[in-house]
């Protein structure tokens, strides 16, 4: 038994670098494993060697593309979950997320709180981070 933080192997998807600066610093503070990306190919390699509990992934990027890679990553890893981030964010490309196994679509540019939000509440969302601190 570890007394410790709750850490879940992250992969950040984004050919900007200050995007996976950003992401990689704020998950890394809260005591993360993050790993990046470049774009789709990429981070399907990085999902076979590094298994992420979370991706978090941009839908326009070279070499292939967010919701290219996220069937991909979808049937390597099911169990792995995937964020879109998108700066585009028409209701097709949310719904083709959806469609693909997405957890859900943020729009870009986000708010660094809005990201850690998203990661205090998917600690508790899996039943494998579960502690027994609630006196289950």
């Amino acid at each position: 038994w570890r007394n410790e933080a709750i850490s879940v192997d992250i992969l950040v998807v984004d050919d900007q670098l200050g995007v996976r600066y950003l992401l990689d610093i704020v998950a890394r503070e809260v005591g993360h494993r993050v790993c990046t990306a470049e774009n789709g190919l990429e981070a399907i390699d990085a999902v076979r060697s590094f298994r992420p509990d979370l991706v978090f992934m941009d839908v326009r990027m070279p070499l292939m593309g967010g919701l290219e890679a996220l069937g991909i990553i979808k049937s390597l890893a099911p169990e792995t979950d995937v964020i879109i981030m998108t700066a585009y964010g028409s209701e097709e490309t949310v719904s083709q997320a959806m469609q693909g196994g997405a957890l859900c679509c943020i729009a870009k540019p986000f708010d660094v709180d809005k990201i850690k939000e998203i990661l205090a509440g998917y600690k508790w969302k899996n039943p494998g981070f579960r502690t027994n601190a609630a006196g289950g």
